[in-house]
C-alpha cells in the first residue's frame, strides 16, 4: 500500500513539474502585442486583486509606452526676438 501511493504521489509531482509554465509578461512584450494588453487591462479593470499590482503596472507601463511613444522630451523652440524698427 505505501509503495502505491508513494509511487501515484512520484507520477503527480512529475507530471506537475512538466507542465507548461504560465507565460511571463513583461512591458516590452505587452508593448509589442496589444491584443495580450487589452486582455492584461480588462483582467486589471474586473479584478484587480485577483491579477496583482505587478501587472497591473506592468500594463499600465506599456500602455503610457505605446501612447507616448519613445518618449522623446518637450523641447520649446528658443524665443523669436521682435523685428527691429527700420533706421532712417
Amino acid at each position: 500500500m505505501k509503495t502505491l501511493l508513494l509511487t501515484v504521489v512520484a507520477c503527480t509531482v512529475l507530471l506537475a513539474a512538466c507542465s507548461k509554465p504560465e507565460p511571463t509578461d513583461t512591458v516590452e512584450s505587452l508593448v509589442a502585442n496589444p491584443e495580450r494588453l487589452k486582455d492584461v487591462r480588462a483582467q486589471c479593470k474586473d479584478d484587480h486583486a485577483k491579477v496583482g499590482d505587478a501587472l497591473c503596472n506592468m500594463a499600465a507601463e506599456a500602455t503610457r509606452q505605446r501612447f507616448m511613444g519613445s518618449g522623446t522630451p518637450y523641447t520649446p523652440a528658443p524665443p523669436v526676438a521682435p523685428p527691429s524698427a527700420p533706421k532712417d
